[in-house]
């Protein structure tokens, strides 16, 4: 069985500049992934202020702010829909969803904050395929590496504790690990993979050079940080239990105008 997965942190619906709201947007673009699971962070579940001053806009306008949860109306018909609520302020919340186009099963959302000026959080859906059962978990970490050290223990005991055995795992967000440190953590205790792990840019001469030295490739998530410039390796997508066929970041005028992060598509096959 084949899916094609997408990763991408909306900033909550609004330009990085002046905050415009970017929702229409987000839909018609998100729409492009053609992706059975969509991974979402900074989604905003409900904001009172922007539904006062936008609200009343026509739905063809487009800084309009639809009524319906950011998750709900990006997953509109053709996907069923999960939201795991973060951080709670007096005029609304935000956190991570999950839009698939298979089943959901159920969905938890884990409260991992590590201090007081960030709300994160782990939220885990199992998902009813044609080929069974497999677990997605959608990640947005902290901006601290101490944080995100012990916000990626957590990961590992809430994977562990669900997906046992093996069973086929999607871990996919914004990981705010700029300097790479969490991967291979990961990759030894959950047995998984990144999704550019083996499709980086390689060369014949490089790897001439790396056999003769005695060295392996660097393995590096892709850069997806600033969208119009990427050069942070923030967001990620990690596999267990799925061949990788393809990855890609969407790079552009379109995707740097929607977010401050570029979203990542890759194409899976279950092994």
């Amino acid at each position: 069985m084949k899916i094609r997965v997408a990763t991408y942190n909306i900033h909550k619906g609004v330009s990085a500049l002046r905050s415009r709201p970017r929702v229409l947007a987000l839909k018609k673009a998100i729409a492009q992934f053609h992706a059975d699971i969509v991974f979402l962070q900074e989604v905003q579940g409900r904001h009172d202020r922007y539904q006062a001053r936008y609200g009343s806009e026509d739905l063809d306008h487009h800084h309009a702010w639809p009524e319906a949860a950011q998750h709900e109306f990006f997953a509109g018909e053709s996907h069923h829909s999960a939201y795991g609520m973060n951080a709670v302020y007096d005029h609304g919340h935000h956190g991570n969803a999950l839009l698939s186009k298979f089943r959901i099963e159920n969905s938890r959302n884990t409260d991992i904050s590590d201090h007081a000026y960030e709300q994160r959080g782990i939220l885990h859906c199992r998902l009813d395929t044609p080929a069974g059962t497999v677990h997605c978990y959608v990640v947005h970490l902290g901006l601290f590496e101490g944080s995100r050290g012990r916000q990626s223990e957590a990961l590992i005991e809430a994977v562990n504790e669900s997906a046992p055995h093996g069973q086929p795992v999607i871990i996919a967000g914004d990981f705010n690990d700029w300097r790479n440190t969490l991967s291979d953590r990961l990759r030894n205790a959950l047995g998984v993979t990144e999704v550019f792990d083996e499709l980086g840019p390689r060369t014949a001469l490089g790897d001439l050079v790396r056999n003769l030295a005695g060295r392996q490739a660097p393995i590096r998530p892709a850069r997806t940080f600033p969208a119009a410039l990427p050069w942070f390796r923030l967001d990620r997508i990690y596999v267990r239990g799925f061949k990788v066929e393809n990855a890609e970041v969407m790079h552009g005028t379109l995707w740097a105008r929607l977010s401050d992060h570029a979203p990542i598509l890759a194409n899976l096959e279950l092994a």
